[in-house]
C-alpha cells in the first residue's frame, strides 16, 4: 500500500482542466422577502467556498464567513437584517446556527459570530425558517440519539420544542405570516417518500397530506413553498401520483387541492412569484431543463426561453424578471437575468470552456438507460474510457458544466455518466426500482452501457475506469468485486465501502434511509446488507484501487474506509488511500485540485499504454 502525499503531476501545470477548478464561481443569489436589494451568495472567489452578502443598491459585497474548510449554508432574515449561517467542525455536518448583522460589524469582525438559538445543543440541520418582523424562527434538528425536533424560538425566549420523532423529519416553510409551519416526515418508516402536516407555533396539528398509505404504490410528498402573502393558507406541494415529480396548490384550511396537470413530460418543480399571482416552473427532462410561468387566472402556460442545457436554480424577482443559474456540459455556469445579461460576474479567473455532451440510449435489464457521452474534439475510439458515476442514488447526471469530466476529456479520455435505475428525472418507478438489491441493480445498468461503449468502438476495454464519489464511490468498489474483469482501474471518493460498519457510524438520517432501500438493519436483514457490501468482494478485485476519504465524513464515515483499506492491505492488493482534513468533500479549491491530480496520476499510472 503507499500513502498519498503531495500533488503527483499529471504532466500539465495550470491547463484548462486547473482553470475549471480556480475559476471565480458563484451560487445564484438568494435575496431578503422584504428588502430585495440585500442578497446573499456562495463563492469560491478566495480559493475556499463562502459565504457573501451583497447590496444590490450600492453594488457593495461582503465576506460572511472565514473558515478553513468553508461554509455553504446560510440564510437571510426576511427583513435583510441578519444573516444566518451553520457552524459545523471541519464538515462534520454537526453544528450550530450563527448570525452576523448584514452590514458586518463595526472595526473588526469577531472571529465568532453569536448563537443565533443560544438555547439549543449542537446537531444535524434540518431546515430553518425565519419569521418576519419578529415572528417565530423554526428550527429544525437531527442527533443519532433523539431523532428529529423542531423548534420554535420567539425573541430572546428559550427554545419550544413543538415536534419530536425517531425517524427522519424536517421544516418545510413557515407561512408568510408565521402562523402555519410545514413539517415533511416519515413517521411511517419510508425515508424515500415523505408525508406532510402542518402545524401553529404551539404544535397543534391543523392539516395533514399523506400519500404513503392507503395504496399499493409508494408516493412521496414535499414542500415546495406557502404563498407569499399574509393570511393565505395556500402551500404549494410537490406530490407523485402520476409517476413523476408535479406541483399542486394545497389550501390547508379548506382541504382544497388544485391539480395544475401541467403539460409536460419528465419531472415538474416550481415556486411562487412574489405576489403569488403565478408560478415559476423549472421543468426536468431527459438530463435538462427548462422554465416556463404559470398564470393562476388564466391557468396558461407561458415558456420562458433559456439556452439548450442545466437550470441548477431560480428565482422569481419582484419586478416579474426571473434570475437563474444556466450551464452545459460544454459552457461553463453563470447568472443570468430574463431583463437581460449576467446577474453576478466574480472577478478573477474564467472557466475555459470544455466539449458538448452527446446523449446515448441502451437498452437494459430494466428498460432504456440514458447515458452522456464527451470526448476530446476529433477523437476516434477506441479510446480510454471513464465511466464517471453519480451520487445520491437518488440524483442524476445532467447537461450541466462539471470539471471533473472536464479534465478526464482534457486528457484524452472519453467520459461516460451513467442515469441509473435510482436516478431522478425518469420517472418515480426508475427513482425507486433499486430497492432490496441496492446497488445490484445499478451496477446493471453500468454494465449494459459498458458493453455498448466497447461494441460502438468508443471504448478501448482494456482501458476502463471506474469512478465517482459518494454513492459513485459506493458503486466504483461494489462494481470491482461483482465485475473484476470488466475494468482497469477503479478510483472511488468519500465512497460506502463497508455497508454494515457504515450503517452503524452514519449519521441517523442515512440509517433511515438504509433501513428503507435495503428493507431493515444490518441485523434484521443480514444477507442484504451483505449482497450490498462492497467489503463482502473485496478479495475478488483485480484492478488497483485508489480511495479518497474525509476523515470527519458522517456520511460515508471513515471507519469502514479503514477496514475495506485493510482487507486490501492484507492481501498485497494494488490499492493507493489519500485522507484528508474535511468531511464529505472539500470546499477549498487547492486541495480539490490535488485531489483529481491524483486520481489522474493514478490512472494514467496503472493504464496499459
Amino acid at each position: 500500500m503507499s500513502e498519498s502525499g503531495g500533488v503527483v503531476g499529471a504532466g500539465v501545470s495550470m491547463a484548462d482542466w486547473e482553470k475549471r477548478f480556480r475559476a471565480a464561481r458563484v451560487s445564484l443569489p438568494g435575496w431578503a422577502d422584504d428588502a430585495p436589494q440585500r442578497a446573499l451568495f456562495v463563492s469560491n472567489a478566495t480559493g475556499t467556498y463562502e459565504l457573501y452578502a451583497w447590496d444590490r443598491d450600492s453594488g457593495a459585497q461582503r465576506k460572511v464567513t472565514e473558515r478553513a474548510n468553508g461554509t455553504t449554508d446560510g440564510a437571510l432574515s426576511p427583513d435583510g437584517e441578519w444573516i444566518w449561517w451553520f457552524d459545523d467542525k471541519d464538515g462534520d455536518e454537526f453544528g450550530i446556527w450563527r448570525r452576523q448583522p448584514f452590514a458586518g460589524y463595526p472595526g473588526t469582525r469577531p472571529e465568532v459570530d453569536e448563537p443565533a438559538v443560544p438555547g439549543l445543543d449542537a446537531s444535524y440541520p434540518a431546515g430553518l425558517a425565519i419569521g418576519r418582523g419578529g415572528g417565530p424562527v423554526v428550527v429544525g434538528r437531527s442527533t443519532d440519539e433523539g431523532g428529529s425536533t423542531i423548534h420554535v424560538v420567539r425573541g430572546d425566549a428559550a427554545p419550544v420544542e413543538v415536534y419530536r420523532h425517531r425517524e427522519s423529519a424536517g421544516v418545510g416553510d413557515l407561512s408568510h405570516d408565521g402562523s402555519l409551519i410545514a413539517v415533511e416526515h416519515t413517521e411511517h418508516g419510508d425515508a424515500m417518500h415523505s408525508a406532510l402536516r402542518v402545524i401553529r407555533p404551539d404544535g397543534t396539528t391543523v392539516a395533514e397530506l399523506d400519500d404513503t398509505s392507503g395504496g399499493t404504490e409508494e408516493l412521496g410528498l414535499e414542500v415546495l413553498g406557502f404563498a407569499p402573502v399574509d393570511g393565505d393558507t395556500r402551500l404549494l406541494v410537490g406530490h407523485q401520483r402520476r409517476g413523476r415529480w408535479e406541483p399542486m396548490v394545497w389550501d390547508v384550511s379548506s382541504g382544497e387541492e388544485r391539480d395544475l396537470a401541467l403539460d409536460l413530460p419528465g419531472d415538474v418543480s416550481a415556486e411562487w412569484y412574489p405576489d403569488g399571482s403565478a408560478l415559476l416552473v423549472v421543468h426536468s427532462f431527459e438530463a435538462r431543463s427548462d422554465m416556463w410561468r404559470y398564470d393562476f387566472v388564466s391557468g396558461s402556460l407561458e415558456r420562458i426561453e433559456t439556452p439548450r442545457g442545466s437550470v441548477s436554480g431560480a428565482t422569481a424577482r419582484p419586478d416579474g424578471s426571473v434570475e437563474y443559474l444556466w450551464s452545459s456540459a460544454a459552457e461553463p455556469p453563470v447568472v443570468r437575468s430574463t431583463s437581460g445579461g449576467v446577474v453576478l460576474d466574480p472577478p478573477g479567473l474564467a472557466a475555459p470552456a470544455s466539449v458538448p455532451v452527446e446523449d446515448v440510449w441502451v437498452d437494459g435489464p430494466g428498460g432504456r438507460i440514458h447515458a452522456l457521452v464527451q470526448k476530446p474534439a476529433g477523437a476516434t475510439g477506441p479510446l480510454p474510457t471513464v465511466f464517471d458515476i453519480h451520487g445520491g442514488p437518488t440524483w442524476h447526471d445532467s447537461d450541466a458544466f462539471a470539471a471533473g469530466p472536464a479534465a478526464w476529456v482534457d486528457h484524452g479520455f472519453a467520459v461516460v455518466r451513467v442515469n441509473y435505475r435510482g436516478s431522478t428525472g425518469y420517472g418515480r418507478e426508475w427513482t425507486d426500482a433499486l430497492k432490496r438489491r441496492v446497488g445490484l441493480i445499478e451496477l446493471e445498468d453500468i454494465a449494459a452501457v459498458r458493453e455498448w461503449a466497447v461494441t460502438s468502438g468508443l471504448a478501448d476495454p482494456d482501458r476502463l475506469v471506474l469512478t465517482g464519489g459518494s454513492w459513485g464511490g459506493y458503486l466504483t468498489l461494489l462494481g470491482l468485486g461483482t465485475q473484476p474483469d470488466a475494468w482497469a482501474v477503479g478510483i472511488a471518493a468519500v465512497p460506502v465501502a463497508d455497508y454494515v460498519t457504515a450503517y452503524h457510524d452514519e449519521m441517523e438520517a442515512l440509517k433511515a434511509m438504509d433501513r428503507t432501500l435495503l428493507g431493515g438493519t444490518p441485523e434484521e436483514v443480514p444477507e442484504r446488507f451483505a449482497a450490498s457490501s462492497p467489503l463482502t468482494y473485496v478479495d475478488a478485485v483485480k484492478a488497483p484501487v485508489y480511495v479518497s476519504a474525509g476523515v470527519n465524513d458522517p456520511r460515508c464515515p471513515i471507519r469502514q474506509v479503514e477496514n475495506y483499506v485493510d482487507r486490501l492491505a492484507a492481501r498485497d492488493a494494488v490499492h493507493e488511500v489519500y485522507r484528508y482534513d474535511a468531511g464529505h468533500g472539500s470546499l477549498v479549491v487547492d486541495e480539490r485540485v490535488k485531489q483529481v491530480s491524483l486520481e489522474l496520476a493514478f490512472a494514467q499510472g496503472h493504464l496499459p499504454g
